[in-house]
């Protein structure tokens, strides 16, 4: 009867110590899919390339990881790195969150850019992080990605440019919505050096950006099911007096009606880019 006893309460503590355990690692450890609705361990995610490996689903990534999923190792050398966020407006509390923000997120801006070398082929790379203010584009993004074409223009070099944005920076008003100017004036003077361009949709990209550097490409991309638009579809279908068809934003739809080039699944994206880069410079 006593040794029932030990081996009950030896039972329960080894049970307790699973379930702990168990804790342990459910905490932060885990993400579900919103489309699938799977539980995904974070570390096979991330092998994974942040996609999920049940359905497909290509979860948002950062700056850092989509440079390392694109860049060859140790060849990113990043450009513009000083040129931080303009408060031209005075707004109140907009630089104590963009303070939040960096320490927050460990990322000085909505756009890192550099150069790289992408399967050994050498090209200027900027990539959009939706983690900083939803990727919205302020005075320093606009005067990255203008550093990004123009360094492009110096070294003949091809220009990538991985978009994702909430659109242009409120906070920043007139100056903000001047930076679709601006970069798509450095994209004409790129095009007439004859340099390749590619943009590259991933999700969201939606205002001012679409509006105006992301739809510009020689070349557009885009990763499968990315949203793609200018304004949502309640201030369409009230501006245009009709109703939208389903999924009109999506990248299929828009590749189905030619507004995109081609999808392109996470997978191959660096080797579709490569190949890209060679084709063009055999011309």
């Amino acid at each position: 009867m006593i040794i029932d006893k030990v081996k009950k309460i030896n039972e329960q503590e080894t049970k307790r110590v699973k379930n702990e355990k168990a804790s342990d690692m459910m905490i932060g450890k885990w993400v579900k899919c919103d489309k699938c609705k799977e539980i995904i361990y974070k570390d096979d995610l991330h092998q994974n390339l942040s996609v999920c490996p049940n359905c497909g689903k290509h979860f948002r990534l950062s700056a850092r990881r989509r440079i390392k999923q694109i860049a060859d190792e140790g060849t990113f050398k990043e450009i513009g790195g000083d040129i931080l966020t303009q408060d031209p407006l005075k707004f109140n509390g907009y630089m104590k969150k963009v303070e939040t923000l960096k320490e927050k997120t460990k990322i000085e801006e909505a756009v890192k850019c550099g150069i790289c070398e992408i399967e050994g082929e050498k090209a200027i790379l900027a990539v959009m992080d939706g983690n900083f203010l939803m990727g919205s584009m302020g005075s320093a993004v606009g005067e990255r990605i203008t550093l990004s074409i123009e360094t492009a223009i110096n070294k003949k070099l091809p220009l990538i440019i991985f978009c994702v944005s909430g659109g242009a920076r409120m906070q920043e008003g007139i100056v903000s919505l001047m930076q679709m100017a601006k970069t798509s004036s450095a994209l004409a003077r790129l095009d007439e050096a004859g340099l390749l361009y590619i943009s590259v949709f991933t999700d969201p990209t939606t205002g001012g950006v679409t509006a105006s550097f992301a739809s510009l490409g020689d070349i557009i991309l885009a990763e499968p099911n990315a949203l793609i638009g200018f304004a949502g579809p309640r201030v369409i279908e009230q501006t245009i007096k009709q109703k939208l068809p389903e999924g009109f934003q999506s990248s299929e739809f828009l590749l189905e009606h030619g507004f995109i080039d081609k999808i392109v699944e996470r997978k191959y994206m660096k080797s579709v880019l490569a190949e890209l880069i060679r084709l063009h410079k055999s011309k």
